[in-house]
Formats: structure tokens, sequence, C-alpha cells
């Protein structure tokens, strides 16, 4: 083969799948809409933090702290204004219509354990609480990741005593226990020839710690990283939850049981042409042992590696908020010369049970249990709401906006 065909089919092995775990809401916008410039901004230890004043007032009054979610690097606040507002419902115009003050709270490294993003969100209550004028009670929540940085960030803050202030916790649909990639993506990551933003993702603590089920690349297996259990270890110390303020969620899947109709051990994704990792394969995630979740093939250097595994329910149609996880990897194969069999773009990424902490995800009764129909009282927050069809993960959207703002002090 000409050297110069080999060097084409490598450099189209070196993709980054840059976006496949970040939650939308912090991924740039595809359109860009106008928006309202922040009024002020706060430098936090590990973060910072831009604050919206309410309509027709220029000080801190009903204030609401959000925190951003996942992906890599610095948390581009502008991005999550974008998608408070640039979709079906103005979430962001919404609560400052009703003259709340919106304190967005970013990270230095979105990445970086989830403990060390809570300092940031507990020095953004602690200055709220210090510039707000009158004795209004705080609201503090976050989108995916951000729902669990604030919930250990106000469980910490009363473990040492301090009082928050804070009237209502609020989690979007947030992994309570546990999103989920397919380890056949995740295997991928690492199979691509050179380093690369999908595998620095994937090792990435706070990868590790949202993941129910992780892939080390060192060893090839599928497990619970300690990082999770050191983690979910933590909380149980803090008593899992703050206490105080009142505890919501939403999820952007069903409550019905019903997620989207992907067939279990089905092809997914396959690369097809003759370059871009010809004859990978991805399938759909079934049931019982040994079972093959993905073909990784490679051209440079040449490889070949089945990934399976043991005792997974049938996650990827599961009733949940989802991410175009396949259909990112499929554009990715395409933009490098490669072709594809797409057969499943989108697949489940927070299930409904885990976005509402009702049932683990381990079992596939509880997976693809009927919510609507559980007693609220199995969960551990005070009242959730699902949405009434699939929706992508941390999509804005109107009735679970307003669900919200219906219950906020």
């Amino acid at each position: 083969m000409p050297a110069a065909q080999n060097g084409k089919d490598a450099q189209a092995e070196q993709i980054s799948g840059s976006l496949i775990a970040a939650a939308p809401l912090s991924s740039q916008p595809p359109v860009q809409v106008p928006v309202h410039q922040r009024d002020t901004e706060w430098e936090l230890p590990n973060g910072f933090a831009w604050v919206y004043y309410g309509e027709g007032t220029s000080h801190i009054q009903k204030p609401i702290i959000m925190a951003d979610g996942f992906n890599l690097g610095r948390s581009d606040l502008q991005w999550l204004a974008q998608g408070l507002d640039g979709g079906e419902y103005k979430f962001l115009t919404e609560l400052r219509k009703q003259g709340r003050t919106v304190i967005l709270v970013g990270f230095d490294e979105r990445t970086s354990r989830i403990q060390e993003n809570a300092d940031t969100v507990m020095a953004a209550i602690q200055r709220t609480i210090g510039e707000r004028v009158g004795d209004d009670r705080l609201t503090v929540g976050g989108f995916s990741m951000g729902g669990l940085i604030t919930r250990y960030a106000l469980a910490k803050l009363e473990t040492e005593r301090m009082d928050h202030q804070t009237a209502l916790y609020f989690s979007y649909d947030t992994p309570h226990r546990g999103a989920v990639i397919p380890i056949g993506l995740q295997a991928f990551a690492h199979f691509i020839p050179l380093a690369n933003d999908f595998a620095r993702q994937m090792n990435s603590p706070a990868a590790r710690q949202l993941l129910w089920r992780h892939y080390n690349s060192e060893t090839d297996k599928d497990e619970i990283d300690p990082l999770r259990t050191e983690l979910l270890k933590d909380l149980r110390r803090m008593g899992d939850w703050p206490m105080i303020p009142r505890k919501i969620a939403v999820a952007n899947g069903t409550g019905d049981g019903m997620g989207l109709s992907i067939p279990p051990g089905e092809m997914a994704l396959k690369s097809t042409g003759l370059i871009a990792f010809p004859g990978t394969t991805f399938y759909t995630q079934a049931t019982g042992n040994n079972v093959t979740v993905a073909q990784l093939k490679r051209l440079f250097p040449p490889a070949s590696k089945p990934v399976t595994v043991s005792g997974y329910p049938e996650l990827d149609g599961a009733p949940g908020g989802t991410l175009a996880s396949y259909k990112i990897v499929a554009d990715e194969l395409v933009s490098k010369g490669g072709k594809v069999d797409l057969r499943h773009e989108s697949i489940c990424f927070v299930p409904t049970v885990s976005a509402v902490a009702i049932r683990d995800i381990d079992k596939q009764e509880d997976l693809y249990a009927k919510v609507a129909s559980l007693d609220p009282n199995e969960s551990e927050l005070d009242e959730f709401f699902w949405s009434s069809s699939t929706t992508p993960h941390t999509a804005i959207t109107r009735e679970l906006c307003e669900w919200i703002i219906e219950r906020l002090p």
C-alpha cells in the first residue's frame, strides 16, 4: 500500500469523540440566540459564577444557584445561558421575570472530583448569603452532574454545622444512581491509536464517579470505579442528602416504563468503509453472561478486539434522558472519510429511576419500573417529576421547568 494511503488511513483513525459523554446543556449550542448578559461575575475557589439580577432589580433577592454539568475543561457559562434560554422554553428569562436572581456556577475543570467542585458551590452559597438584600431563603441545584455537586455541597455544609439558608434543592436529570455510557464505546475510546478527548473524558475523576459502570483501560475490566465507591461512601457519611431543604428532581425520561424502541443485542453502529476502523461494530446491550457489546477493529496499528460484559440489564432502550452517542461516533467516522451503517442514534444516558432516586439500575425490573405507578415514598426525594415523552439529557422543556418554578420558595 502506498505511503500516502497509509498516512490517510492512519489519520482517519485519529478521532476525538469529544462530545460523547458531555452534558448537551454544557456544550456549544448549535444555534446562537440573544440572551441577557450577566450583571456581575464572581471568582470562587476552583471556579466562578455569573450573576443575573431579576428584572427591575440591581441586587440579589430570591436567589437561585444553578451548577453546570459535566464536560471537558473550564465551564463556558455563556453556553449554559444559551442552553437555558435558547430552546422551546426560556428558563433563565422566566426566572428573572419573577424578580429572582439567577447565579450560574461554573468550574475551572469540570472533570475534577465532585468533592472538589462542591467547594465552589459552597463558596457561592456563602457569598450569596453575604450579598443578599433581605432574608429570602435560597434555592440550590444543578443540571446533570451539577445536581450531584450541589447535593454534596449542601450535605457537607450541614455536616459542618454551617447554615446554608436553603429552602429548596433541585436536580435536573441528575444521575443519582449513576449514568450509562456503553462499555463498548468506553473501550473504543482507548482503542483509538492516539490520545483523544473521549479517552480523557472517560478516565477523568468526574466520569469515574458518575458512571454506573466504568471501563478500566489498564485492566480491560468493567467495574464500579473506586472513585465512585469513595463518593458514595462520603455521601453516606454525611447522611446521603441535605436534610434541611425540601428536595425535588425532574427526569428527562418518561415515568411509564417505556423508553426508546431499541431491541437488545442488535447492531447499533458499524463502520462499513475501507478506512476509519473498518468492520468495527457496536451492539445494543442485552442481558446474560459474556454478551458481546462491541467488536473493535483498526488499521494502524492493526488490531482486533471483542468487548463483552456480564450481568447487565437492557440499558440502551431504558426510560431516561438520552445522548446521541452512536450518532456522534458515526458523524466523526464519516468526517474522516469512512462509511457507516447507523441503526440507533440515541440511547439512554440517565435512567429515569436514577434521576428521581427511586430504585437502583442493576436489575431489569427496576430499570424499567413504571415510576408513575410506584409509591413516591420509595424515593429519597420529597417530590419528583418526569417527562411526558423521552427527551435528550438535560433538555430544557416547558413542562419540567414550569414544574420546578411552581415549587420555588
